[in-house]
């Protein structure tokens, strides 16, 4: 069993911190109190760790924390709590407590623990869009219901939720799953077919992990990648790509691909759903895009097809992320479309623009002999395309068996 940790600004958050700490001692776990005060001032109720030697880990030092303006001050703050967090052994779970400034000061620092380590947040806007302090992490929000400051009869409940949640999450460890090699697949509901059989067929000899490419689900499959909890990576959706090329409201940023090209992950990906654009309802399209082709999926989500011009970009994007990488690559081209849409005779089936993405790859993608693109025959939800995907998964990990069941 880890240590808890309790996490707050003691010059404003004292009482409710201490009342949390206590009763997650009370359950059994052992717990240290730290405190990410910007004011600079030594709190009177004393944390088990100071402000100060938190924001001695700022890289420029504590001077840089203690600046006197807010701003500055817990953006600072939040640098050096998250490398103090993070370089501490055997942490068994994190609760931070605080409004706006303290979630934006804590959050932070738990995105930047492994995937598993139980992390909890009680704060005052939880209830809204939490996107930005959760990201591709599994930090779970509270809602506060009343401001944290002081205890009444709601925050008493609230944060003793809460610290019972951390201590029983902290104590009654998840068992350990079967030590298969774990595989990623990206998936998107116009690639399930493909990622589906792909899945099946790896499933009696690895553990396959498959993520929504949505924006949020790119991210992160790439921070378990980052973590070092992912052996290999098929990545057969890379439609985030088009989002950010295009302007969708699915991109997974500029940083896709980035953790697996650094950590030289085994990779097989292809050209999954490049052939759309993802908004929302059809009045939130942009302007500028008025006349494009779409099909609305469903209320909530209209697709637009790629142009050949987008098609260009999007193979540039992706293939100077291939060119990083430090692992073998296999990208395989998938001639009979890229998504059930772009099969022939559906609605987004457009050889031309497809071409135009193939050949762009195949022209900028530095080939060698551990990085190669191909072209296969199939398209993408075809039998035969599973099977090559398998093919080019047992040469990237040389001597695994199973890809070829």
């Amino acid at each position: 069993m880890g240590r808890a940790y309790v996490v707050g600004t003691f010059d404003t958050k004292a009482a409710e911190l201490r009342y949390v700490a206590g009763l997650v001692a009370d359950a059994g776990v052992e717990v240290t109190t730290v405190d990410v005060s910007t004011s600079g001032a030594e709190s009177a109720d004393a944390p088990d760790v100071p402000a100060a030697e938190v924001a001695a880990e700022h890289p420029r030092g504590a001077e840089a924390v203690f600046t006197g303006d807010r701003g500055s001050a817990v953006a600072a703050m939040a640098l050096a709590f998250e490398r103090w967090l993070t370089a501490r052994p055997g942490v068994g779970g994190v609760l931070g407590l605080g409004g706006s400034g303290g979630t934006a000061l804590v959050t932070p620092a738990l995105r930047g623990l492994p995937v598993g380590v139980p992390k909890l947040m009680v704060s005052t806007v939880a209830s809204g869009d939490v996107s930005s302090y959760v990201d591709a992490s599994d930090v779970a929000m509270f809602p506060a219901v009343t401001d944290v400051a002081g205890l009444n009869r709601i925050s008493r409940q609230v944060l003793g939720n809460a610290a019972h949640a951390l201590a029983g999450a902290v104590r009654n460890t998840v068992p350990a799953a079967e030590q298969r090699p774990a595989v990623a697949l990206t998936m998107f509901g116009v690639t399930t077919p493909c990622v589906t059989k792909t899945a099946d067929r790896l499933a009696a000899e690895h553990d396959p992990l498959v993520f929504h490419a949505t924006g949020t689900g790119g991210r992160a499959m790439e921070k378990l990648v980052a973590d070092g909890l992912i052996e290999a990576v098929l990545d057969i959706t890379t439609t985030e790509v088009c989002d950010l090329i295009a302007g969708g409201v699915m991109s997974a940023g500029d940083t896709r691909l980035d953790a697996i090209a650094r950590g030289g992950v085994p990779y097989v990906g292809s050209c999954g759903a490049l052939d759309m654009v993802n908004f929302g309802a059809p009045d939130t399209v942009p302007e500028r895009y008025r006349g494009r082709l779409f099909y609305e999926h469903n209320p909530q989500v209209t697709l637009m097809r790629t142009t050949p011009d987008e098609c260009r970009e999007i193979a540039r994007f992706l293939a100077a992320k291939l060119n990083a990488c430090t692992g073998p690559v296999r990208f395989l081209l998938p001639e009979g479309g890229v998504s059930l849409l772009d099969a022939p005779g559906q609605p987004f089936h457009d050889p031309a623009a497809d071409e135009v993405l193939f050949e762009t790859l195949e022209a900028e993608v530095h080939r060698t002999e551990q990085r190669q693109v191909r072209r296969v025959p199939h398209g993408i939800n075809d039998d035969g395309f599973v099977a090559a995907l398998l093919a080019a998964l047992s040469e990237v990990r040389p001597g695994a068996e199973g890809e070829r069941a």
